[in-house]
C-alpha cells in the first residue's frame, strides 16, 4: 500500500471515530442526563412509597416483650428473678429526667426534633453491608426502639429498608416519649440485663427510679459495646474508651442544655459494682416464688399473665424469720439426715409455715430442702392427714355449739369422758372404737386432760355428742379446705382429712385471733406496668365466738405445760397440739405465742415421690411423734424469732365451767415437779367435775416454763413408744431418742 492510500485509510478513521464519538454526545446529552436522573429518583420514589404502604407494623417480637418477674422479701430486698429474659419494663415517668437526656445524648441529639430516620447513616449502613464491611451505626433512636422491639438484630439489606419505613410510621403514631421509654426498655446492657431497670441492678444495685445522672450517663455510654465497655472486665483500652463516652455524653447534654455545666463539673465516672450472679429459685426461694405465684393466682391473675413477666411481687416474708426457720429445719432435722447414704433418712420431709395472728402475714415458710431438688412444697401438699391436730377444732365446734353429752352434761375443760382405749362411741350412727397410743386406758379424765395427752377415745365421743356434720362446718368456717377425704364421720376426730401446714398456720391463727378468721398471705403486694393486684385484708369476720376459742387456746396451753407437747416449751407462753398420723406417715407440732403461730410437718415420702411411707426408724428410733421433732423445729424457731423469749400473755375470755358433777374438795394448784408425773392421776378419784384442770390453776409464766429438754427420765406419761399401734395413736407425749447427727456425705 502506498503512502497515499495509507493516509486516506487513516483520514477515514479518524473520520469514523469523530462521527462516532457525535452520537454519543448526541445521545448523553446533558437533558437525556438530567431526565434519567429524575425519572430514577421517581422510580425509587415509588419504590419506597410502594414499600411503605406495602410493609405493615408489625407486633412486637417475642424476646422484646419477655420480662422477668421480680420477688422480694418484705423489707424489698430481691431474693428471686425469674423468666428468660432479665427484663423488668418500667414507665418513662420512673425514670430521672436527667437520666433519659443521658441517653438521648449519647445516641441522637436530634431526637425530639427528628422524624426518626437518618437517611444518610441508613444508606450507609446499606452499602456497607452490600460491600461487606459489616455492621456499621447511624441509627435513630427510633430505628434503633424499631430494631430491638419489632424487628431483629440481623445485617441484611431487607431488615434495614424494613427498619427505615417502620420508623417512619412509628415516629408519626407514637409520643417521643412513648418511643423513648421502648427504646431504653428493650435495649441490651451486657450482663444479661435487659432494659434500664435490670441494668441498674446488675450495675449499681439499685432501682432505675434511683440511677444518678453520672449513672445514667455510664448505663448510655454503655450501649455501644456492652461486653468492651463493662468496667469489671474491660480492656485498658476499653475502659479508657467508655470514660471517653462517658464524657461525651455529659458534654452533649450541657451543649443541648438538659445539663448544669456546673453539675456537670462536679461528676465523678461512676465504677460499677463487680457482677452478681441473678438470684434465682435455688433453695427454699422456689417455694416463696411458687407459694406467691399461686396467691396471684387466687387473686384473679392468669397463669399467662405471670409468664410473660414484668410483676413486681413484694412478699409478707420477713427475711430474718425466713433465715431463722431455715435454720431451725437444719439444727434440729437435716443435720441428722444422711439424705443420700441412707434410705430411710431420704424418705423425710419436712414443711412449715408461721403467721403473724394480728395480720394474717406469712412471715416465714419452709418448703423443703430446695426447690430444684424436691419442688413440691411441704408447706402447701395437701396429701398428709393433720392427724390430732385437729382435735382443738372438735373442741371449738362443742363450745361454740354450746354442745352436750349424751347425758345432757355440758362440754368444757372440765367434763369428764370415759377414755378407755377402743371404748366404742354411743349415740352415732357409725361405729366407731379408736385405739389410745400403746392401746393406753385411761379412765375417766377430763377434757383438758384428754387434750394434754391426746386422748382418742374421748374426741371420738365428742365429735358425736357434737355432730360430725357441725365439726365439719365449723373447721371450714376456720379456713380448713374440703376435699374428698374430708367426710363428716366419727374418725374425723382424728384428722383422717388433707391439709397443709399452711391450712392448719391459718387455723390456728384465727383461734389466736381470738376465733376472727385468718387467712394466710403471702402476697403484700403485686405490681405491673399494666395493672396492679389490690391487697386483700387477711384478717376477716367472727367466725366463731371468742370465748369459745380462747377457751381452746387456754386447753392447748396445757398441752405445751404439761401434755404432749412439752418439747415446745420456752420463755413464753405457748399454746399447741400434736398430731401423728395412720402408719405414722405424718407428724405435726401447731402451735402459737400471742404473737406468732406455726405449723411444722414432717412427711414420709417414697423417694420418687410416688406416695406415702412410714416415718418410723427415721429421724429416731420407733414411732416419730409431733412431740419430738415437730416441737423441737417448732421451739428452737420461736426461740429466734421472738429475740429469745417474750412476756407477752394470752388476754383469754375462758367460758365458765358449769359443774355437772361433784365438785372435788382438794384439787392441786401447781404444776407438778420433774419429780411428778404431769398426767398422773389423782390419787382419790372425783365425784364432781373439777371447775378447771389442775395444772391449769395459772397460767405459765417466764420463771415456771421448762427450759430445756426432758431427759427419758422425765417423761409427763410414762414409757416411751417404740411400736405403731395403727390407726392414730395419739400423739407421742412420749420422750424419744433422737439419731446423733450424721456426717454428710
Amino acid at each position: 500500500m502506498g503512502r497515499a492510500e495509507a493516509r486516506r485509510t487513516r483520514q477515514r478513521g479518524a473520520r469514523r471515530v469523530e462521527s462516532e464519538g457525535a452520537g454519543i454526545r448526541r445521545f448523553f446529552t446533558w437533558r437525556r442526563l438530567l431526565g434519567t436522573f429524575f425519572t430514577g429518583c421517581l422510580l425509587a420514589m415509588g419504590a419506597l412509597y410502594v414499600i411503605y404502604l406495602l410493609v405493615p407494623v408489625p407486633s412486637a417480637n417475642a424476646e422484646a416483650t419477655m420480662q422477668s418477674n421480680i420477688y422480694k422479701f418484705g423489707n424489698g430486698k430481691v431474693f428471686a428473678r425469674t423468666g428468660e429474659v432479665n427484663r423488668q419494663t418500667v414507665g418513662l415517668e420512673k425514670i430521672p429526667k436527667d437520666v433519659q437526656y443521658t441517653f438521648v445524648a449519647a445516641e441522637n441529639k436530634s431526637f425530639f426534633q427528628d422524624s426518626g430516620v437518618d437517611i444518610k447513616g441508613t444508606g450507609r449502613a446499606v452499602l456497607n453491608t452490600l460491600t461487606g464491611q459489616g455492621k456499621q451505626g447511624g441509627s435513630t433512636i427510633t430505628q434503633q426502639y424499631v430494631k430491638n422491639y419489632y424487628l431483629n438484630q440481623d445485617q441484611t439489606v431487607s431488615r434495614k429498608l424494613k427498619e427505615l419505613v417502620i420508623s417512619l410510621k412509628v415516629d408519626q403514631r407514637k409520643d417521643k416519649s412513648e418511643i423513648l421509654a421502648g427504646y431504653i426498655n428493650t435495649s441490651y446492657y451486657g450482663r444479661n440485663a435487659y432494659g434500664i431497670q435490670a441494668a441498674a441492678q446488675a450495675y449499681y444495685g439499685v432501682d432505675a427510679s434511683k440511677l444518678t445522672v453520672a449513672q445514667g450517663a455510664y448505663l448510655a455510654a454503655l450501649l455501644q459495646a456492652p461486653s468492651d465497655y463493662d468496667w469489671t472486665s474491660a480492656s485498658a483500652t476499653g475502659r479508657k474508651l467508655v470514660q471517653e463516652r462517658w464524657n461525651y455524653v455529659l458534654d452533649n447534654m450541657v451543649e443541648e442544655g438538659w445539663l448544669d455545666p456546673s453539675t456537670r463539673a462536679a461528676q465523678e465516672f461512676p465504677k460499677p459494682r463487680n457482677p452478681k450472679p441473678a438470684p434465682g429459685v435455688e433453695g427454699t426461694n422456689g417455694y416463696l416464688v411458687e407459694a406467691a405465684n399461686q396467691e396471684l393466682l387466687r387473686r384473679g391473675v392468669s397463669e399467662e399473665d405471670i409468664k410473660a413477666g414484668g410483676w413486681t411481687i413484694t412478699l409478707n416474708i420477713d427475711e430474718e424469720r425466713q433465715k431463722e426457720l431455715v435454720a431451725a429445719v437444719d439444727r434440729r432435722l437435716e443435720d441428722k439426715l444422711d439424705r443420700k447414704g441412707d434410705k430411710e433418712d431420704a424418705t423425710v420431709q419436712a414443711g412449715a409455715t408461721s403467721v403473724d395472728p394480728r395480720t394474717g402475714h406469712v412471715v416465714a415458710l419452709y418448703g423443703g430442702v430446695g426447690a430444684t431438688e424436691h419442688w413440691l412444697s411441704n408447706a402447701t401438699r395437701r396429701d398428709y392427714q393433720p392427724a390430732s391436730t385437729f382435735k382443738p377444732i372438735v373442741l371449738a365446734s362443742a363450745l361454740e355449739n354450746r354442745a352436750e353429752t349424751q347425758d345432757g352434761r355440758r362440754i368444757g375443760l372440765g367434763t369428764m369422758y370415759d377414755g378407755t382405749s377402743k371404748r366404742p362411741v354411743e349415740g352415732g350412727d357409725t361405729p366407731f372404737a379408736p385405739e389410745n397410743e400403746d392401746d393406753r386406758s385411761y379412765g375417766r379424765v377430763t377434757v383438758q386432760k384428754a387434750t394434754n395427752s391426746s386422748i382418742n377415745s374421748v374426741y371420738a365421743q365428742m365429735i358425736v355428742d357434737v355432730g360430725p356434720e357441725k365439726v365439719k362446718r365449723t373447721a371450714l368456717d376456720l379456713g380448713m379446705k374440703d376435699g374428698d377425704g374430708f367426710v363428716a364421720r366419727p374418725a374425723m376426730s382424728l384428722g383422717t382429712m388433707g391439709a397443709s401446714t399452711w391450712d392448719m398456720a391459718g387455723v390456728y391463727a384465727t383461734l389466736d385471733n381470738h376465733g376472727k378468721k385468718i387467712t394466710p398471705t403471702i402476697v403484700k403486694s403485686a405490681e405491673h406496668k399494666d395493672r396492679t393486684v389490690e391487697p386483700v385484708d387477711p384478717v376477716g369476720d367472727q367466725v366463731i365466738g371468742r370465748e369459745a376459742a380462747d377457751t381452746v387456746t387456754k386447753a392447748m396451753t396445757g398441752v405445751v405445760s404439761s401434755g404432749s407437747g412439752f418439747r415446745a416449751a420456752g420463755d413464753y407462753e405457748a399454746a399447741g397440739k400434736t398430731g401423728t398420723s395412720e402408719n405414722n406417715y405424718a407428724a405435726w407440732f401447731v402451735g402459737y405465742t400471742p404473737e406468732l403461730v406455726t405449723a411444722v410437718g414432717l412427711f414420709g415420702e417414697k423417694p420418687d415421690g410416688t406416695g406415702q411411707t412410714t416415718l418410723t426408724d427415721t429421724v429416731n428410733p420407733g414411732r416419730v411423734n409431733g412431740g419430738g421433732v415437730p416441737a423441737q423445729i417448732w421451739r428452737a424457731y420461736t426461740t429466734d424469732a421472738l429475740d429469745g423469749g417474750s412476756d407477752a400473755r394470752f388476754d383469754l375470755e375462758v367460758a365458765a365451767e358449769v359443774p355437772a358433777e361433784p365438785v372435788v374438795t382438794e384439787t392441786p394448784t401447781r404444776t407438778p415437779t420433774r419429780t411428778e408425773s404431769p398426767t398422773e392421776e389423782p390419787t382419790k378419784k372425783p365425784t364432781e367435775t373439777p371447775t378447771e384442770e389442775p395444772t391449769e390453776t395459772s397460767s405459765p409464766t417466764r420463771t415456771t416454763k421448762p427450759t430445756r429438754t426432758p431427759t427419758r427420765t422425765e417423761s409427763p406419761t410414762g414409757t416411751p413408744t417404740t411400736g405403731d399401734p395403727g390407726g392414730d395413736p395419739g400423739d407421742g407425749d412420749e420422750p424419744v431418742d433422737l439419731k446423733p447427727p450424721k456426717s454428710k456425705p
